[in-house]
């Protein structure tokens, strides 16, 4: 349960953190870091307001949306405090949560009739198909490395003294890094402040969410963040540390993964959209070449 508040917690101030390093690169009047809340709570305050065109679908969307969420948290462990749920392949319910809400959101959007909606909507779809195996390839050769199935035995064996190890490691965060970008609709993929509609992802998809369903959304996004920064914490993160030296590394590591993201959207233009599936099969190769590192580590594959 403590990681599980540690999420919680942790996605209050991320996004802040990103808007606040992308204002002070562009010399601009830094807002608060909890800005983003304030205006949730702005929105939570108000009615929603719903097309005549939608249906039931789209209604229930954002809750549906914010308990997949919710539900895929229950499942990260940060150190050595468990996760509230788990079990051997949870890995693969959690990737699935996840995947329901996206599928809720995508319906949504087309449920409206619009035909900007369904645009964005095709390509979240796509974006979402293609980064999914980077993820599976990259937790499937981490199971095949520690010889165990659920995120909390999975982390609690990963870690090994030797150059490869680390350098698989690192290649794993930057992987991981890059998922939650495009699984956000963040830079290169998407940018979230864009109004020009033909280059939108998911803020098209959300133009007719209004009032509380617009603010659970928008935590719903804080959330995924936070859950990856949990999934990358725990590859620097030694279970053997003492419990408040891992809650500190913990919020360290998240107050730098979105630094990190504030300062590539700063500095990196966006991908035009026909680069985009290539630049994300990118991650899966890099994935499989985590793959076949592992085959040989655990001498599956022996090389003369």
């Amino acid at each position: 349960m403590i990681s599980f508040l540690l999420i919680l917690v942790s996605s209050i101030f991320f996004v802040g953190i990103i808007i606040k390093v992308k204002a002070k690169i562009a010399a601009r009047k830094m807002p608060s870091v909890f800005q983003p809340l304030f205006d949730v709570i702005r929105l939570f305050k108000k009615g929603a307001i719903y097309s005549s065109t939608t249906s039931v679908i789209f209604k229930i969307t954002p809750l549906v949306y914010m308990a997949s969420v919710l539900m895929a948290t229950l499942f990260i462990p940060i150190g050595s405090q468990k996760g509230f749920l788990s079990f051997e392949g949870d890995f693969v319910f959690f990737a699935y949560l996840l995947a329901m809400g996206k599928f809720m959101m995508i319906i949504a959007a087309m449920d409206t009739g619009s035909g900007f909606e369904a645009m964005g909507a095709n390509r979240e779809a796509l974006y979402s198909m293609l980064v999914e195996p980077a993820f599976f390839i990259l937790i499937g050769s981490m199971a095949l490395f520690t010889h165990n199935t659920s995120f909390q035995d999975l982390y609690m064996n990963l870690h090994a003294g030797t150059e490869l190890t680390y350098i698989i490691s690192i290649a794993a965060i930057y992987i991981l890094i890059y998922i939650a970008m495009i699984e956000n609709s963040r830079m290169p993929v998407d940018d979230p402040k864009t109004h020009l509609e033909l280059t939108m992802v998911h803020e098209v998809m959300v133009l007719d969410n209004s009032g509380f369903d617009l603010g659970l959304i928008h935590i719903a996004t804080w959330l995924k963040f936070a859950i990856y920064g949990g999934l990358i914490s725990n590859f620097v993160i030694q279970t053997t540390w003492i419990w408040y030296y891992q809650i500190t590394a913990f919020l360290g590591i998240q107050i730098l993964f979105a630094i990190i993201i504030g300062l590539v959207e700063a500095f990196r233009a966006r991908n035009k959209m026909e680069k985009n599936p290539q630049w994300i099969i990118m991650l899966s190769a890099i994935a499989v070449v985590i793959f076949l590192t592992t085959l040989i580590i655990t001498q599956k594959i022996i090389l003369n």
